[in-house]
């Protein structure tokens, strides 16, 4: 990780083991890690609280701390009047999503780094994002000024917040008591339409965040519902990520966002969840439109998870930063003298595919490697054979690669964080099938099998983080529903039980301690943490599902494996709580429109039994089949849905509506009897 604190003496952070924290371990500041001690502190010295909330790739904390928390003077200033936390979000997004919420309704706006205020109990009172310095002296000095003259309106204020906050996390009760069906879908796409960008893909506005699930979701609808105008604005969208400077085009994986409508501009931090879930997405999207770039992306980003993100046990670190040398972009971005010295002759090539020109210059003289279109366009638009440019290209990338690797490289967040562990799972299961590759299949179950050696609780629990053999932190939610999505993501390719025994486990846990009887909802936090606040339900699907519309479809799909219906029963009523919401605000409910389309879309049960049962599994899965359950076995399942159909030759099974059609022993004669 790359050094962003002073040399001073160290404070009480330098026992954490989250990066950002050990960033702010040699401040000046009197930092606390979040917990009791803090809160007591402050109640016992009559002092407000400071939050400060962020994550050790974002650039803008970076530049606060440099200007602020390593600033003496200002250290004291904090130190004499606040008690002061500091949090990294990635370790403690339930405390991140309480203060973000605050500093939403007091400012309209959000982000990183996220400064709020409390009074000695939590209760949050002020608070907002980057303070520039001047600022900053300014808020501290004037806010316990205050305090000290008025302590109960800063009191009265902070209760109006907190009802503020619980307000926020009402779920309306619905009235309906199935009141989704295709039309629903239809009005989700008609509602969002009007948003996309039809000439740069994406939405209508800058920044431009990937958001793979909106696209996995788009593409399906458009499929289900063979809507070609849609599926256009979803390959628009994937070719110009992939081409555009938010994807690496050296190194492979994206950037966590683009700063412009362009998708030229990156926002350069790379997020382990971004690149797992974008794995998933073009695995999917090139089952249906075939496209070689989405093959190269893919693989690419796979080498780049391998080469730069992969621990020693096989798990998967969670980010790498922004900045290099304290400045955003450095490690990736090239001069045109740089690139005529390391390229000679291969200059101008290079300069013409990576658009090192108007389109491509950034800032200082510094170019953003990008493309224009696909190698077979590009090709015949430069008047070169397809295979001699593959070739040139190569050995260019090659060759500035290896110059790249010699500059200072960006810090590493080298913790390992359940939830986002299990996204990249499920990409490597999505990537094997996709392209038959069984060693990302192989890289998958190893991966779980780390995971739940590590990260798996006495209890039956999960522990959300860890790092260097030690794993901390309860876990959330989305550790329990993305872990559980990814286990039957490995039985129906593996067709092992035993990742569905985890699952079942991973689910009786989850409704034991998150589990709202009054809304069918599950809060984000067990019922075994210490309170916060308030207790929240996580429902929008932002750049990561939300962990109740995760939990609803990993639920489902056990419902269906297991022909329970106690567990269907409880996806349903996940689904009903959104009422109007899915309509409403479609992007941020694009997850919950996965489940429903699989709830009213035929989603047939595809069995595959016999000795051969994998082979045939591996051959299905490089086939689009947008709504599928898959389940089988080589000699023997336990699931109700498989019993009986063990025959003495291989045999695949097509089966809607707990109907079976007769049983065939190849892939196209099923492709033919799904509906």
């Amino acid at each position: 990780m790359a050094a962003h604190q002073s040399n001073g003496q160290p404070n009480r952070l330098i026992h954490e083991t989250s990066p950002y924290l050990l960033q702010h371990a040699r401040n000046p500041v009197d930092w606390y890690p979040w917990g009791d001690v803090a809160f007591a502190k402050a109640k016992a010295e009559n002092k407000l609280v400071l939050v400060s909330i962020g994550y050790s790739s974002c650039h803008w904390c970076h530049v606060m701390e440099r200007e602020c928390f390593e600033e003496p003077t200002m250290a004291e200033l904090m130190n004499a009047n606040y008690v002061c936390i500091k949090v990294d979000r990635e370790e403690r997004p339930d405390v991140d999503h309480v203060y973000m919420t605050a500093v939403q309704l007091i400012t309209g706006r959000g982000g990183w780094p996220l400064n709020c205020f409390t009074l000695p109990d939590g209760r949050p009172v002020y608070g907002g994002t980057y303070f520039p310095p001047a600022q900053w002296s300014q808020v501290l000095t004037d806010l316990n000024a205050t305090w000290q003259r008025e302590p109960q309106r800063v009191v009265q204020y902070g209760e109006k917040l907190r009802l503020g906050l619980v307000a926020t996390d009402l779920v309306e009760p619905s009235d309906n008591a199935t009141p989704f069906d295709r039309n629903t879908l239809d009005a989700m796409v008609t509602a969002w339409q009007p948003h996309f960008d039809r000439t740069h893909g994406g939405a209508d506005r800058a920044p431009k965040f990937p958001l793979p699930n909106n696209y996995q979701f788009l593409l399906r609808q458009g499929v289900l519902s063979r809507d070609k105008e849609l599926l256009q604005h979803v390959e628009l969208t994937l070719d110009r990520m992939a081409l555009g400077g938010l994807f690496d085009q050296l190194g492979g994986g994206f950037a966590r966002y683009s700063t412009d409508v362009l998708w030229k501009v990156p926002h350069f931090e790379k997020m382990l969840y971004d690149n797992a879930q974008l794995v998933s997405l073009y695995s999917e999207a090139f089952l249906h439109f075939g496209k070689p770039l989405y093959r190269a992306t893919v693989q690419r980003t796979l080498d780049f998870i391998a080469r730069e993100m992969t621990s020693a046990e096989g798990l998967f670190h969670s980010a790498l930063d922004a900045d290099t040398e304290g400045e955003e972009g450095l490690y990736y971005v090239w001069t045109r003298d740089e690139l005529q010295q390391l390229l000679g002759a291969e200059y101008d090539l290079a300069a013409a595919y990576y658009q090192v020109n108007d389109k491509g210059h950034w800032e200082h003289g510094r170019y953003i490697l990008m493309r224009a279109t696909d190698d077979a366009a590009f090709a015949t638009t430069f008047g070169i054979d397809e295979q001699e440019l593959k070739a040139r290209i190569a050995a260019i990338n090659t060759t500035l690669f290896a110059a790249r690797r010699k500059r200072t490289p960006p810090g590493l967040d080298d913790k390992c964080l359940t939830s986002w562990n299990a996204l990249m799972i499920s990409a490597y299961r999505d990537a094997a099938l996709a392209f038959a590759q069984p060693e990302w299949l192989e890289l998958a179950c190893t991966a779980m099998d780390s995971l739940l050696r590590l990260c798996r609780k006495p209890d039956g629990g999960l522990w959300h983080s860890t790092k260097a053999g030690r794993s901390t932190i309860n876990g959330y939610l989305e550790d329990f529903s993305f872990t559980m999505e990814a286990l039957v993501g490995l039985y129906e390719a593996t067709f092992e039980e035993r990742w569905l025994q985890e699952a079942l486990s991973l689910a009786e846990y989850a409704i034991r301690h998150f589990h709202d009887r009054s809304s069918g909802l599950f809060h984000f936090t067990s019922e075994l943490d210490p309170p916060l606040i308030t207790r929240h339900r996580e429902m929008v699907d932002s750049v990561i599902p939300a962990s109740n519309s995760s939990m609803a479809k990993a639920l489902f799909r056990l419902g269906r494996l297991y022909d329970d219906a106690r567990y269907l029963k409880l996806s349903e009523r996940m689904l009903e709580a959104m009422g109007q919401q899915l309509t409403g605000n479609p992007s941020g409910h694009s997850n919950w429109g996965q489940l429903l389309q699989w709830q009213t879309h035929p989603l047939p049960e595809i069995a595959i039994t016999g000795p051969d049962a994998l082979a045939l599994r591996r051959s299905f899965g490089q086939h689009y089949v947008p709504n599928a359950l898959f389940l089988g076995g080589t000699d023997r399942g336990e699931l109700p849905l498989l019993q009986g159909k063990f025959l003495p030759t291989s045999t695949i099974f097509v089966c809607v509506n707990k109907a079976c059609q007769l049983p065939v022993t190849s892939v196209n004669e099923a492709l033919k009897q799904l509906p």
